[in-house]
């Protein structure tokens, strides 16, 4: 019986691996970590969100993407207060999630997506997508966080009933019970929006402030000090129907975006300095290339 083409990059074999490379599909890289999230989730909430956009997005285009398997620890020391943390040193993180995209540019992937699971990821994580490119500089490689999304904050907008929705809340419990609803304790899921707001010092998932709250300042405090139990906003407003809801449009703008991204030129580099090192792996103004990388 012939195999059934899979686009999960473990379930291929090396020269199906290389034949999706000479494709030119786009790799997508689902990255989390494991943390608290109230006493109704599981630490691996962040993880299977992450995975479950992915997943989804992939199933629509599966000719167009290879999907890794997630990256599972992420960069958390301020969750360390709850059990079940696992935080990573944010350079060891940043060079863990270089050396993947350095191994897929080398296997041939000139286009790479990190989709983001974790709010203290991001940093860290647009930094590896930066020094990929620095590093290599005739591929791409871009990160975002889902939940960040355009669509799943029109699509949550509309359905929305909580005041904050920041963390273990009304939009990621929704998507989990869509997900994997035995795995959600909604009998021990409580509202908590008792942490200090201020106009400044405010955050949401959503990025949609009450009214009388102004741009938010980047401030991330231990959460031992500004939650009872590692939830933030209101998860009794959580259903599975909104969960699909925002898990569909997430998949959708990720097609939209593997696919903007795939046809978007990688222009060549031009340097403008009269002298400078050999070993710079610039595009020179003929086409030329120092490090002879054909693209």
């Amino acid at each position: 019986m012939p195999k059934q083409a899979t686009y999960r990059f473990e379930k291929m074999s090396w020269p199906e691996v290389d034949q999706a490379a000479v494709a030119g599909r786009v790799v997508i890289v689902p990255v989390a970590t494991l943390e608290d999230h109230g006493r109704h989730l599981p630490v691996d909430t962040d993880v299977m969100l992450a995975s479950g956009v992915c997943e989804a997005a992939a199933q629509l285009i599966p000719n167009e993407v290879v999907l890794l398997p997630h990256v599972t620890h992420g960069y958390s020391p301020h969750h360390i207060d709850f059990p079940g943390t696992i935080t990573i040193n944010w350079k060891t993180f940043v060079d863990y999630v270089l050396d993947i995209t350095r191994s897929l540019v080398h296997h041939g992937f000139r286009k790479i997506l990190l989709v983001n699971g974790h709010g203290s990821n991001r940093p860290v994580l647009d930094m590896a997508a930066r020094l990929t490119v620095i590093e290599h500089p005739y591929a791409h490689c871009g990160a975002l966080s889902w939940w960040e999304l355009t669509k799943v904050r029109e699509v949550f907008a509309g359905v929305r009933e909580s005041e904050w929705v920041a963390h273990a809340c009304e939009l990621e419990t929704s998507v989990y019970l869509a997900l994997d609803p035995d795995n959600v304790e909604m009998d021990k899921a409580e509202k908590d929006t008792s942490f200090n707001k201020s106009p400044h010092f405010w955050s949401d998932l959503a990025g949609a402030p009450p009214a009388g709250y102004r741009n938010a300042v980047g401030l991330t405090e231990f959460w031992s000090t500004v939650t009872r139990d590692g939830v933030k906003g209101d998860p009794t407003k959580a259903t599975a129907e909104k969960g699909r809801a925002l898990l569909a449009a997430a998949a959708e703008e990720l097609v939209d975006i593997v696919r903007e991204f795939r046809e978007r030129p990688i222009e060549r580099r031009v340097a403008h300095q009269s002298v400078r090192a050999p070993s710079e792996p610039f595009f020179a103004p003929d086409g030329t290339n120092d490090l002879g990388v054909d693209q």
